[in-house]
């Protein structure tokens, strides 16, 4: 099935009326279908209206439970895949501004508990000095003044002690040379000083650990709700457990071959001096 980028995630209305159809084909209730599904009536109700998105898993119970034919599974199957899966291109992110992005991961550390952050080339605004947050964006034209002044602002979050985050970062992500030395070393030290946190962990990979097959990009995992995967040109935005779930698994891979606690201290310590 060939999908162009902008599609994706734009789809769960017609899979809304779509299940809605099959469901009336089968000539069962919402409650029936409810009963078959081990969910809720409610539920039912709201899927079929387009008010809740549901899972991979939510739609094959649903279909199940209608006795779809085969090919009609597949092609509700396909559009929920859609439904579950955004792109968010970085031409058009920059078009609504850069500081509309920053509102809507705020939103998202306000509803999430934990978060899970693997970093394989550069450190994250929420770990970022001034001057790393200036760098990184200095390649793209434009006034980002707001935008730098939500990224720190965001930062804040690393101190709701209601949160817990954990931080992956590759020797890579932490050597890269996006500002002068002394900027760096002063970068360095700051991951460091926020490895005292009580609810933050944060592990660097060296890259003399063996870690299997090579990550290919930086992503975030937010609860087990949600995975984002940074490209160049834009974001992914997974929501279907099954989507979920093999991050987390990529995660724990990696997360078991970090330095923590006093040996990332030593390690960073390493590194800021030698940029020193």
């Amino acid at each position: 099935m060939s999908v162009e980028p902008e599609e994706l995630g734009q789809s769960g209305e017609e899979l809304a009326a779509l299940l809605k159809a099959v469901r009336k084909r089968s000539g069962l209730t919402g409650t029936r279908i409810a009963a078959r599904c081990t969910m809720s009536q409610s539920k039912i109700s709201r899927i079929e209206n387009g008010k809740v998105r549901p899972s991979l898993v939510d739609v094959e119970q649903f279909l199940r439970a209608c006795d779809a034919p085969p090919a009609l599974v597949a092609q509700v199957m396909a559009m929920a895949r859609l439904a579950n899966t955004e792109w968010q291109g970085a031409r058009g992110m920059r078009r609504k501004g850069l500081d509309k992005k920053q509102f809507e991961l705020a939103g998202l550390e306000s509803t999430s508990t934990e978060f899970r952050f693997f970093l394989l080339s550069m450190i994250t605004g929420l770990l970022s000095t001034p001057e790393y947050i200036r760098a990184s964006l200095a390649h793209i034209p434009g006034d980002h003044s707001k935008t730098i002044a939500k990224k720190l602002e965001r930062q804040q979050v690393l101190y709701d002690r209601s949160k817990r985050f954990t931080f992956l970062l590759t020797e890579q992500a932490v050597r890269w040379p996006l500002v002068d030395p002394d900027a760096h070393a002063v970068q360095t030290d700051h991951l460091a000083s926020l490895t005292h946190l009580p609810n933050v962990r944060l592990g660097v990979i060296p890259m003399t650990a063996p870690t299997g097959p090579a990550p290919l990009n930086t992503f975030t995992i937010y609860d087990d709700r949600i995975a984002t995967v940074e490209l160049s040109s834009g974001v992914m935005v997974f929501r279907d457990p099954r989507d979920v779930m093999g991050h987390l698994e990529e995660f724990g891979h990696l997360e078991a071959r970090a330095l923590f606690g006093q040996d990332a201290r030593t390690f960073l310590g390493d590194c800021a001096d030698a940029l020193r």
